[in-house]
C-alpha cells in the first residue's frame, strides 16, 4: 500500500479529513505529531512522535521510523509549524516539496515582508522590533494607524491595529505578555521575541488556495471575506466563494501570490494566501505552504474528470474533497481536470465573543434548518476555558453553506449564526495562599 507521511499538531481538526481521503484512495497515512513519546501510542494510530521545536531529534526520528518499512511516497503537512519540519522530513527523504529554507521564510513575517519588497510588490512599511524594547519610546517613533503582529503566530493571534500612542504602548504590552504565556514558551522559538510594527493596509480582504507544481501556481478558489476587518483585532469569520470581485482584480490576486510565492522560493505543494486590496493594488499578507486550516476545507468542493455536471447543485455533496486532491497531487498524479464546482459556498468559523467557560449551546437544530446551510460543526468543548482574540486561538465551531451566488451563502452563514446561543460562564478567581 503507498504510504503518504502526514505531520500535524495533535489537535488538528484537519487529520481526520485527510484520514477519509486517504481511505477513499486506498493510500496509508503514516502520522508525526507531537505527542509524548514516552506514552505507548496513546491515540492507537502508530504516530512518530517528533517535537517541533527540534528539527534535528524529529528528522532523525522519521528516518529511523521509515528505514523498516517501504518509505513513504510524500510528505504533507497540516499548520504552519508543521510545514516548516515537513520541508525538513522531506528533504532529509529526498521526496518533492519546498526547501527547508523557503518553508521558514514563509513562516517568518519579516523575512516575508522583505521577500515581497524585493520582489517589486507593494509592501507596507514595517519595522522589526524586540519585545523588549522600551513600548513608549516606540510608541513615540511609529506612525499610525499601525500594526502590531508577532512574527510567526497564525490566526491574527496577537495582531492588533493601533491608532495613537495611548493604543500603541497598551497593545504592545498585551503582545508581551501573551508572546511569554505558557502555550507560547514551550515552542522555544527565538523568533518569538521579536515583533513586527508596520503600518495599517487598509481594503478589501481575501483568501487564496491553491496548489504549487515545480513553480507554477494553479488557483483553486479566491474567496471574499465580506466581514469588515478593520481592527482593533482581525478575527476572521465568514469566507465565500467564488469571489465577487472583478476579473481584473481576480486576475492581479493571482498574478501577485505567484510572484509572492516565487520571491519565498516555494516551488511544490499547497498554497494558502491572504491578500488586501485598495487602489494601492494588491498587498500580499502571507502566502503559507500547507492548505487552508481547520474544517474550512469542507468549503470547497471538486468535480473529477468526467463527473456529472448536476453534481454542482446547491447543497450536493462534493464529488471529492480538498484533502483527495492534495493527496493525488503529493502523489505525482495529473490533477487538472479536478475543478472546483460552480455553486457559490462559503464557511463561517464562528468566533468566541468573550473570555470564560463554555458550558452548552442551543439553537443547533434550528440554524441547521435555515435555507443555504449545509452544516452546523460545534467544536468547543464544554468545560473548557475559551480565549478570544488576540490571545485566542481557535473557534466555537464552523458553519457550512451553498447557494445560487456568494451573497446568499453570506447570509445564510449569518442566519444561522444568529440563531445559536452559547452559554459561558465566568471563570471563577481562585485564591492563592
Amino acid at each position: 500500500m503507498t504510504r503518504v507521511l502526514l505531520l500535524a499538531t495533535t489537535t488538528g481538526y484537519q487529520i481526520r479529513s485527510f484520514g477519509e481521503a486517504a481511505e477513499r484512495l486506498g493510500v496509508r497515512l503514516v502520522f508525526a505529531s507531537d505527542r509524548c513519546d514516552r506514552l505507548e501510542d496513546p491515540w492507537w494510530d502508530q504516530a512518530i512522535p517528533i517535537r517541533f521545536h527540534d528539527p534535528p531529534h524529529s528528522i532523525d526520528a522519521v528516518v529511523s521510523a521509515c528505514a523498516g518499512a517501504p518509505p513513504p511516497a510524500a510528505v504533507l503537512a497540516v499548520g504552519d509549524r508543521p510545514a516548516v519540519l515537513a520541508a525538513d522530513v522531506a528533504d532529509a527523504l529526498g521526496l518533492r516539496g519546498n526547501t527547508p529554507a523557503a518553508a521558514r521564510a514563509s513562516r517568518n513575517k519579516v523575512a516575508s515582508r522583505n521577500a515581497f519588497k524585493s520582489a517589486g510588490l507593494p509592501t507596507p512599511l514595517f519595522r522589526e522590533v524586540s519585545l523588549s524594547d522600551d513600548s513608549s519610546a516606540l510608541a513615540a517613533e511609529c506612525a499610525y494607524p499601525a500594526v502590531i503582529k508577532p512574527l510567526s503566530l497564525s490566526g491574527s493571534r496577537g495582531v492588533m491595529r493601533v491608532d495613537d500612542e495611548r493604543a500603541f504602548v497598551r497593545s504592545f504590552d498585551r503582545l508581551r505578555r501573551l508572546m511569554r504565556s505558557p502555550d507560547i514558551l514551550i515552542e522555544r522559538d527565538p523568533v518569538h521575541e521579536q515583533a513586527l510594527i508596520e503600518s495599517y493596509v487598509p481594503g478589501h480582504e481575501f483568501a487564496v488556495e491553491g496548489v504549487l507544481t515545480d513553480g507554477g501556481l494553479r488557483v483553486f478558489a479566491i474567496f471574499d471575506k465580506p466581514e469588515p476587518l478593520v481592527g482593533p483585532f482581525f478575527e476572521e469569520t465568514v469566507y465565500v466563494t467564488p469571489s465577487t470581485a472583478s476579473a481584473e482584480v481576480q486576475a492581479a490576486i493571482v498574478e501577485h501570490i505567484a510572484v509572492a510565492a516565487r520571491a519565498l522560493g516555494l516551488s511544490h505543494g499547497p498554497v494558502h494566501a491572504e491578500c488586501r486590496v485598495n487602489t494601492g493594488g494588491v498587498y500580499v499578507l502571507e502566502v503559507a505552504p500547507r492548505p487552508i486550516g481547520g474544517l474550512c476545507s469542507k468549503a470547497l468542493r471538486f468535480r473529477v474528470p468526467g463527473g456529472p455536471r448536476d453534481a454542482e447543485r446547491p447543497g450536493a455533496e462534493p464529488a471529492a474533497s480538498l484533502e483527495e486532491v492534495l493527496l493525488r497531487h503529493a502523489l505525482g498524479e495529473d490533477i487538472s481536470g479536478y475543478e472546483p464546482q460552480r455553486s457559490a459556498s462559503g464557511v463561517m468559523m464562528i468566533p468566541i465573543p468573550r473570555r470564560g467557560v463554555y458550558r452548552s449551546v442551543a439553537g443547533v437544530e434550528t440554524a441547521r434548518a435555515v435555507v443555504g446551510v449545509d452544516e452546523v460543526r460545534i467544536t468547543a468543548k464544554a468545560d473548557e476555558i475559551l480565549l478570544p482574540l488576540p490571545e485566542g486561538h481557535s473557534y466555537l465551531g464552523f458553519i457550512f453553506a451553498s447557494g445560487v451566488d456568494p451573497a446568499s451563502v453570506a447570509q445564510s452563514l449569518r442566519d444561522a449564526h444568529g440563531r445559536l446561543v452559547f452559554v459561558i460562564e465566568r471563570e471563577i478567581a481562585v485564591a492563592s495562599r
